[in-house]
Order: C-alpha cells, then sequence, then structure tokens
C-alpha cells in the first residue's frame, strides 16, 4: 500500500459521468491530513506513517496527547491514524497528504464505523421467518424455537439472537474513484461507503483488484 488518507462523509449524490451516464456517488472531504510522525525500520522495527485530520481545540487535548503534537510541531487534530505504508522513508513530520494523491480510476477500499441500528429482532438482525400474521396466531415476529426438548435441551453458541445491530467496522473493497477536487480537498466515489453522514472514513489503496 502506497496511499492512504482520512475523510469525513458528507453524503451522497449523483454525477453525469464523460460517457453521459448518472453515476450513484459518495461525497468524502479528504484530507489534508497532516504528519505527525515516522516510524522507521531501526526505531520502532516497522515503517509506517502516523498522521492527524481535523483540528482540536487545546482544552480538549490530554497532556499526553499535547506532548506528542507539540513535539511534532503541529496542530492539536481529532482524529490519528497510522498508515503502514511501503514508501514511509518518503515522508517528513509536518508534510500534508491531500486528496490529489489519488485520481479518477483509482481503485480504494474504504473503512468505516457502519449506521448504529439499535436493538433489533432476530427477524430484522438475522432476516429470520416470521410466524403467521393471522388473527390468534399469537407468533407474528417473535423468535422461533430456541433449543430442543431433548438432547442436548440447550441454545447453541453463535445462534441468531435478538442483540445490538451495527455500529461495527466495515471495509467495501474495490470502490472506484469518480472524480477529485483537489481544490476542495473533495473525493467523489463511485457507489455507497459504510457510515452515517459526518463519519471518519479511512480510504486506502485497494489490495484486491477486481477482474
Amino acid at each position: 500500500m502506497k496511499k492512504a488518507i482520512l475523510a469525513i462523509k458528507v453524503g451522497m449524490t449523483q454525477i453525469f459521468n464523460e460517457q453521459g451516464v448518472l453515476v450513484p456517488v459518495t461525497v468524502l472531504q479528504a484530507g489534508p491530513c497532516v504528519v505527525t510522525q515516522v516510524k522507521t525500520e531501526e526505531n520502532d522495527g516497522y515503517k509506517a506513517v502516523q498522521v492527524g485530520f481535523v483540528d482540536k481545540r487545546e482544552k480538549l487535548v490530554s497532556k499526553p496527547v499535547k506532548g506528542h503534537f507539540d513535539k511534532a510541531g503541529v496542530a492539536y487534530k481529532r482524529y490519528v491514524r497510522e498508515f503502514r505504508l511501503e514508501n514511509a522513508e518518503e515522508y517528513s513530520v509536518k508534510d500534508e497528504i491531500k486528496a490529489d494523491i489519488f485520481a479518477a480510476g483509482d481503485k480504494v477500499d474504504a473503512t468505516a464505523v457502519s449506521k448504529g441500528k439499535g436493538f433489533q429482532g432476530a427477524v430484522k438482525r438475522y432476516g429470520q421467518h416470521r410466524g403467521p400474521m393471522t388473527h390468534g396466531s399469537k407468533f407474528h415476529r417473535h423468535q422461533g424455537s430456541n433449543g430442543s426438548a431433548t438432547t442436548p435441551g440447550r441454545v447453541f453458541k453463535g445462534k441468531g439472537m435478538p442483540g445490538h445491530m451495527g455500529h461495527v467496522q466495515v471495509t467495501v473493497q474495490n470502490l472506484e474513484i469518480v472524480r477529485v477536487d483537489a481544490e476542495n480537498n473533495l473525493i467523489l466515489v463511485k457507489g455507497a461507503v459504510p457510515g452515517p453522514r459526518k463519519s471518519l472514513v479511512t480510504l486506502k489503496e485497494t489490495v484486491k483488484v477486481s477482474r
């Protein structure tokens, strides 16, 4: 991996491409990200670039984190992430990573925390079948049999049960970048990107290219 950036999800819209085809896209406010630390094989045992994104007020920063930013000489950032880039040695502290590292046609992997759905039943959470909806059945969207009356007479581990749904880290691979607005640091990605609006999204050079 040689390219990666942090972004904020703005929302979805649609644009016409050069062939006049209407394309649904997700708009991402990508960067600018500031390099806060460069890790090397000699000092840390591996190569990586640590970046910060979105300014943060000083009063909201803890003392250890404040010292880290002060040492680097950069403004305090809300999000700090680390990318293991193959070309990490090419970066220096205070360098900026902007949206123009990507171009139209590039394939990327988008990682974000999906929308939270709250506590949901097994019908919505796992697509299980409901019961008869006729009057008097008393079994509509309730979960069915959970454990048999005979051996082993218990619920097996891993069975789909009602519970918390969503709000987990999701990665969608092989998304195509349709357009890059370097002036406004906007990246338009074809299709849907996980997460609600205003959520943090990590864009990385794809690891698996679709054939």
